[in-house]
């Protein structure tokens, strides 16, 4: 696991500033109800929160993964919102509203933060939702923290495989194909098999954060017997062509490791999974755990 020595941090002041003016008006016309936006102080920096939903109830936690924040659910808070608290985080050491104060230098650092915004907004039995390395964070607090937690949805999580060369590819096409004009950029996405590239907003907040330094740490792929410890009802998502994991084999990998975790293939999307099946996931989220069954994986 690569070792950050230094917080990720904006390249300057007003680097800094053009980013919160483009996240500000992309949040005002994106976000569809009401929200609540407050900031958190934890071990390792101020994290922000947008709130949105009713005042009580056990909530659902949603964590972005690399380069996002709490404006990559927009899609999310309306479904969500109608019957339960959510809580969307701009997590520390992407570019948002977070201002991060240590090093992450370890999945310890990652699961301190997590657990001292769940301290922080009182919760005891959270739904936690993490996309790739927001997948990864809602695992860390959860195997080394613990509490809290009542169920976790993973979609197209890191920490289940070493990061392979294709998905630096992926990557790599996706920051190529933001800079084109729109109309083209739209056309390439299908042929960069990344369906964020066709959310304009988002693409353009992307744009905005080129100038954030991202030091944060590489997970190493759990091992079966980290996966077992797991003792919360767990259901995973995961693109049927994503470029971070082997969705077949990994599926296959839990059937036999977790038989009770409830493991999905999503056809047709890759590893922009949260963007290209946006109601799918939603509504698994609303669902879980309360339909979730001992061996109802789908490999």
């Amino acid at each position: 696991m690569r070792t950050p020595d230094r917080p990720s941090a904006f390249t300057s002041d007003s680097a800094r500033a053009k980013y919160y003016a483009v996240y500000d008006r992309v949040l005002g016309e994106l976000w569809p109800v009401p929200v609540d936006a407050f900031d958190v102080e934890t071990r390792l920096g101020t994290v922000r929160i947008h709130r949105a939903g009713p005042a009580e109830g056990d909530p659902v936690v949603l964590l972005a993964g690399a380069g996002g924040n709490a404006l990559a659910w927009y899609r999310y808070i309306e479904p969500l919102a109608r019957t339960r608290p959510v809580l969307a985080l701009d997590p520390l050491g992407e570019p948002g509203r977070s201002v991060q104060r240590r090093p992450l230098a370890t999945g310890a650092d990652v699961a301190d933060w997590v657990t001292d915004v769940l301290a922080a907004v009182g919760a005891e039995r959270a739904h936690v939702a993490g996309f790739s390395a927001g997948g990864w964070a809602a695992m860390e607090q959860h195997l080394r923290r613990g509490g809290r937690v009542a169920a976790l949805t993973l979609v197209d999580p890191g920490g289940f495989a070493p990061l392979p060369r294709r998905f630096v590819r992926w990557a790599l096409a996706g920051a190529i194909v933001s800079m084109l004009p729109r109309t083209l950029r739209h056309r390439m996405a299908g042929v960069a098999d990344n369906g964020v590239l066709r959310e304009d907003r988002l693409v353009e907040l992307m744009r905005a954060g080129w100038a954030f330094r991202r030091r944060v740490p590489i997970p190493p792929a759990y091992t079966d017997e980290q996966i077992r410890a797991v003792s919360v009802p767990v259901q995973m998502l995961l693109g049927a062509r994503s470029a971070l994991l082997d969705a077949r084999a990994l599926a296959a990998r839990l059937a036999d490791v977790v038989p009770s975790w409830r493991v999905e293939i999503v056809p047709g999307t890759g590893h922009g999974l949260p963007v290209e099946a946006p109601d799918l996931v939603a509504e698994r989220i609303l669902a879980f755990p309360g339909r979730a069954r001992p061996g109802t994986s789908n490999v």
